[in-house]
């Protein structure tokens, strides 16, 4: 039997403390100073900013909560110019206006957030607004809404602040007209030793921690950071091995698990997420029978920021980056979109020869070094006999878990009851966390116009927002093997998009940590089931209930329809 974990907790919260108090900058940093935000009506740039009153946005409460903001020019400016962009909203039920609305975004070179087969969002500025409605059919033009009127000021409130998180979100959604995601109380924080988890994070603090992880439980065995290889500006790409070593302490491969967050470098929630789900993973052990049996039989490595150039480039000059900072053939348009730059079914995209654009793959496979290098370290890794079992990639945002493949809605994976039935699974153990609905379906169908339109011809592709060649799942699924493979869109809806407040890092994350033990448990030939309840507080377990009772009819039915079929 294996010594607790515990004990070396207070070591932990030690090296924490030391960690996030050097963090923030503070007044003796040596970074470059700005000026003080001017004044307008006796009220500070960042008061007006985040609709503050100027009492609480003076003297040391705007002090702590431009901490960050003041020591970086680069996203002053950044924020002042989104002060005239806005976040909207279609309404997309038909191929004509999937069609319209792609030709639009392509010869405006909009920043599209999110498409799913309902609606799809895009960024613009407010005097873009005209024109855009005056290429677009009628029927588009009065079937839209704002979703983010004031985007600045969801943009400031994303960076780290010593002020109470939930006082900004609380101005942010009255002023809005709405409130907090999905309408849910202010999450409950189980502990000291998850403070890590109450505010983003940028790289140096990530890469310190990760490393603090390393040197406490290597020791044991239990942790080890490896790295994936390195960016196009020379960064490491750093990642998390975590198992419990063989009883007899061979150093044998086993089944491995691979998650990554931060492909896209502004959805920030999926880079906290895979952190929150290591470090459930790890305080787990010798605690949760279920984690101590999957990690026994399964090892998970968690990479965090796979696009560490873009992620560093979001906290020092723009939040709202998307792509990687790797030159192009267009000087003024740098950066790739890695998850359009694998090498499977890449030449199926139809749409990424602008540079300029945000889904912009490359003009060949692999161009974009981040996608290559994690692509070469996967093939070593079963070179030397690892077999990659299943593959998460986390992005936001929409609530999904999405199954191969991306490239195309005709083509199926050999697997794909499969492949339903465990994602109909994930999403339920996610749901059962906290009550937030995700929904299932292919990469390819989440992110199309309709599925039934009389006129599409039969085994024909629909027209998309966004191409869909050369993606990570697709990649792992198909070349590296992982039978497994899933993209999930972490929250929320809408209401903030990659803006996602702080307070809601550790929810998402118990949502996706609760949906990995499933994962493992079925894994090891368990269907998910076997000593679930146990893992399940009892004062909730009647609550959760009902919820398993409405999902089993789903599956109930699924395996009826598959049985139809063989039939």
């Amino acid at each position: 039997m294996m010594s607790p974990i515990s004990p070396l907790r207070q070591f932990f919260i030690f090296g924490l403390f030391l960690i996030l108090t050097i963090a923030l900058p503070s007044d003796a940093t040596s970074l470059p100073r700005v000026a003080p935000p001017r004044l307008q009506n006796d009220r500070s740039y960042f008061g007006r900013l985040l609709g503050l009153p100027s009492a609480w946005a003076s003297k040391k409460s705007r002090k702590n909560l431009n901490q960050w903001l003041d020591t970086h020019p680069k996203l002053l400016g950044a924020l002042q110019r989104y002060e005239d962009e806005v976040v909207i909203r279609f309404n997309v039920s038909t191929d004509a206006h999937e069609a319209a609305l792609r030709k639009a975004i392509d010869q405006m070179l909009l920043d599209v957030w999110d498409f799913t087969d309902n609606y799809t969002d895009i960024r613009i500025e407010a005097r873009r607004i005209r024109p855009l409605m005056g290429i677009l059919p009628p029927s588009l033009q009065d079937n839209h809404f704002i979703l983010i009127p004031d985007l600045a000021r969801a943009v400031a409130a994303t960076y780290p602040s010593d002020t109470h998180t939930h006082s900004i979100d609380q101005s942010l959604s009255n002023d809005r007209g709405i409130t907090p995601a999905n309408n849910m109380p202010a999450p409950k924080r189980r502990g000291v030793d998850d403070m890590f988890f109450h505010d983003y994070q940028p790289l140096s603090v990530i890469n310190t921690w990760m490393k603090l992880l390393d040197s406490m439980f290597r020791g044991r065995g239990l942790v080890r950071m490896i790295s994936i290889g390195r960016s196009y500006e020379g960064r490491d790409i750093p990642a998390l091995r975590v198992g419990i070593p063989t009883a007899d302490g061979s150093s044998g491969r086993k089944d491995t698990i691979l998650i990554t967050g931060g492909i896209h470098a502004r959805e920030w929630i999926s880079t906290s997420t895979v952190n929150y789900a290591a470090w459930s993973f790890i305080r787990s052990i010798d605690e949760d029978p279920m984690i101590d049996k999957i990690l026994e039989n399964v090892d998970i490595v968690f990479v965090p920021v796979l696009n560490p150039d873009g992620y560093e480039y979001t906290w020092e000059v723009d939040r709202l980056w998307r792509k990687s900072r790797q030159r192009t053939k267009m000087q003024y348009c740098p950066g790739f979109d890695l998850d359009h730059a694998f090498g499977y079914r890449w030449d199926t995209t139809q749409h990424q020869s602008e540079p300029c654009s945000e889904s912009y793959g490359g003009d060949k496979p692999f161009q974009a070094v981040e996608a290559a290098q994690l692509a070469d370290w996967a093939r070593n890794e079963t070179d030397q006999g690892v077999n990659f079992v299943a593959y998460l990639d986390l992005h936001s945002y929409s609530q999904q878990v999405l199954y191969p493949y991306t490239y195309s809605c005709v083509a199926r994976p050999p697997n794909i009851e499969n492949l339903q039935e465990v994602a109909m699974n994930l999403a339920k153990h996610m749901r059962l966390s906290n009550g937030e609905v995700y929904t299932t379906t292919s990469a390819c169908e989440g992110a199309v116009a309709s599925k039934d339109s009389a006129d599409l011809a039969p085994n024909s592709e629909r027209i998309r927002v966004e191409a869909g060649g050369g993606s990570a799942i697709d990649y792992i699924f198909h070349e590296i093997g992982a039978r497994y493979s899933y993209q999930i869109k972490l929250r929320d809806t809408g209401s903030y998009g990659f803006l996602l407040p702080s307070e809601y890092i550790i929810p998402t994350g118990e949502e996706l940590f609760q949906a990995m033990k499933y994962l493992g448990d079925f894994l090891l030939g368990n269907n998910g089931h076997e000593s679930w309840s146990n893992s399940i507080p009892v004062d909730d377990q009647s609550k959760q209930a009902s919820l398993v009772a409405e999902e089993e009819e789903d599956t109930i039915e699924l395996r009826r329809r598959r049985r139809r079929r063989v039939r």
